[in-house]
């Protein structure tokens, strides 16, 4: 059974908690998200070695690997620290449509490989976190629009990203349980 695209509209998140992975962004302060986003990337290097060989390993075929999840949270890093930039250089951008289930097809993310894929992640997440390092002031409202036609400030659109990461982690940690236990294990 092939990965089902989520076509969730998880904004959601930017009114009530995650009923999944239990983070409030709405009372998460924004000065914070950059600290979050490099704690978050650490904690992938930990899971990550926590589990070796294991985290390649899909829990189910309709479930994405840890690997695949770190694969996702890079780009969506990257795609983050372009958009933001966007939102603090133009008025009122709209921002390029991203397909995050093609880019893993098309980046067989399932296939690259993890001692290259984890240290891209904490190279990401820190250049996001030091892009979120340097907003200030008026520049929390500054706007953007996604092709969905979602609206967002950067305060929201902080929110709202650093959900993603953390959400993941948590999936990645369901994932290895229904793996079962490891050679050690």
């Amino acid at each position: 059974m092939p990965i089902v695209p989520d076509d969730k509209d998880w904004t959601w998140v930017l009114a009530e908690p995650c009923p999944e992975c239990g983070f409030e962004a709405v009372a998460f302060p924004r000065e914070q998200v950059a600290d979050l986003v490099e704690a978050n990337a650490r904690e992938w290097v930990a899971l990550a070695g926590e589990h070796g060989d294991r985290f390649g390993l899909r829990p189910s075929d309709d479930r994405w690997s840890g690997l695949e999840y770190a694969c996702h949270v890079r780009d969506v890093f990257r795609l983050y620290d372009y958009r933001l930039h966007l939102m603090l250089d133009q008025d009122d951008p709209d921002f390029p449509n991203w397909d995050q289930d093609a880019a893993a097809v098309d980046e067989r993310y399932g296939e690259q490989a993890l001692d290259q894929v984890i240290p891209d992640l904490v190279a990401t997440g820190e250049t996001l976190a030091s892009s979120f390092r340097e907003v200030t002031g008026d520049a929390w409202q500054r706007t953007g629009n996604r092709s969905d036609g979602k609206h967002f400030t950067v305060e929201s659109f902080a929110r709202y990203m650093v959900h993603d990461p953390i959400h993941h982690l948590w999936d990645v940690r369901e994932n290895v349980s229904r793996l079962g236990p490891g050679p050690r294990g």
